[in-house]
């Protein structure tokens, strides 16, 4: 499983459907596994967010996700996220694109 099969759905998925795919794909996904419990919780709320929008008809912009890129980088020590953790989010942010 991909990143891209949970992020290219997102208005016909449930809430519920979307966060077992995400753990699923956590759990098996080798770039994923290092992620804690509270930085899952941030990229599933990232999911959330753009899910939200998707099902309002608002097309994810390369401006929304370079804000995004930035309110994680300022607050990548308040989130406990390193390096590595970052780029991931920042793969996932990208993964909207469309």
């Amino acid at each position: 499983m991909k990143i891209t099969d949970i992020t290219n759905n997102l208005t016909n998925e449930t809430n519920e459907r979307m966060s077992l795919k995400f753990n699923r794909l956590m759990a098996t996904s080798s770039r994923f596994k290092n992620l804690d419990q509270a930085n899952r919780q941030v990229a599933l709320d990232l999911i959330k967010k753009y899910k939200e929008r998707a099902i309002k008809g608002i097309e994810p912009t390369r401006l929304m996700i370079k804000e995004d890129r930035l309110k994680l980088y300022q607050n990548r020590v308040k989130l406990g996220l390193s390096e590595t953790d970052l780029k991931q989010m920042y793969s996932l942010l990208d993964s909207f694109k469309k």
